[in-house]
């Protein structure tokens, strides 16, 4: 008999090899348009005044973390967790949701959760608001940014889940293929009319490279694609081994009592 336990372990496993996969990929991938970004703030900013440089007497208050740090021991600290606590949570919501999606089996489930997951948490929030490189954004509006983004997202969240009680409800109803797609649809007029009524902004300068701003966006886009689907394909096979083996272990013991 399995528990939310076994469920929660294989979870954070394959949240570890997600948050793996992750890094590589952004290593490989983000990493160059980050310091081409960077080279350009530094151009950019190269004739600033250097008294507005911090001195010798500011101490701590100029320490900055390398860069080779950064985009190493940093950015597969940054993967490793947010992989490990998605995996967590995916893997018990699979735990939750076995037997409440038609007839998918625990691979199907838990690639199916991951996929929301992608789409409500990474996707839409990443078409209403995304992500600019380092040489780009006001510190004055830093705030207001960031509290946008976590308003799409809760949005985001919240529609999904919604969409996914109403989408079983009427799969008892309803032929499970128009249940979906009415929930599908439900999820995407909530979220795509908070896109269109959210404030928007643009702080990209004219001059940027507009090839340095879409290689930074698709690879923060094909990260975030990554750490998702190793998420569901992991632990989609953890969990199909995981209950193979308990439903070998259960028909031993009535194989061995018809033996008898």
């Amino acid at each position: 008999m399995t528990s939310a336990r076994d469920f929660l372990v294989r979870g954070l496993f394959a949240g570890l090899f997600a948050g793996l996969a992750a890094f590589g990929v952004a290593y490989v991938v983000g990493e160059p348009s980050i310091d081409a970004a960077i080279a350009i703030e530094e151009s950019a900013g190269s004739g600033h005044d250097h008294a507005d440089e911090p001195t010798a007497s500011d101490g701590a208050a100029a320490t900055e973390v390398p860069r080779s740090l950064q985009a190493t021991a940093g950015l597969l600290t940054g993967t490793m967790i947010a992989g490990v606590t998605l995996g967590g949570l995916v893997g018990v919501l699979s735990a939750l949701a076995l037997g409440r999606f038609g007839r998918l089996s625990v691979r199907g489930v838990s690639l199916s959760l991951a996929t929301i997951g992608f789409v409500s948490v990474s996707l839409l929030p990443f078409v209403a608001y995304p992500p600019n490189p380092p040489a780009i954004g006001d510190p004055d509006t830093i705030g207001t940014r960031t509290a946008l983004y976590f308003i799409m997202l809760a949005i985001s969240i919240i529609a999904a889940v919604t969409a996914i009680v109403v989408g079983c409800r009427l799969a008892s109803r309803w032929d499970p293929w128009y249940a979906t797609l009415s929930a599908v649809g439900g999820y995407l007029l909530v979220t795509l009319t908070a896109v269109a009524l959210l404030p928007s902004y643009s702080e990209v300068p004219a001059d940027f490279p507009a090839t340095v701003l879409y290689e930074f966006r698709a690879a923060s886009l094909i990260i975030q694609l990554t750490l998702w689907a190793t998420l569901g394909i992991v632990l989609g096979e953890l969990l199909h081994r995981l209950q193979r083996r308990t439903a070998t272990r259960v028909a031993e013991p009535d194989y061995a009592e018809q033996t008898l």
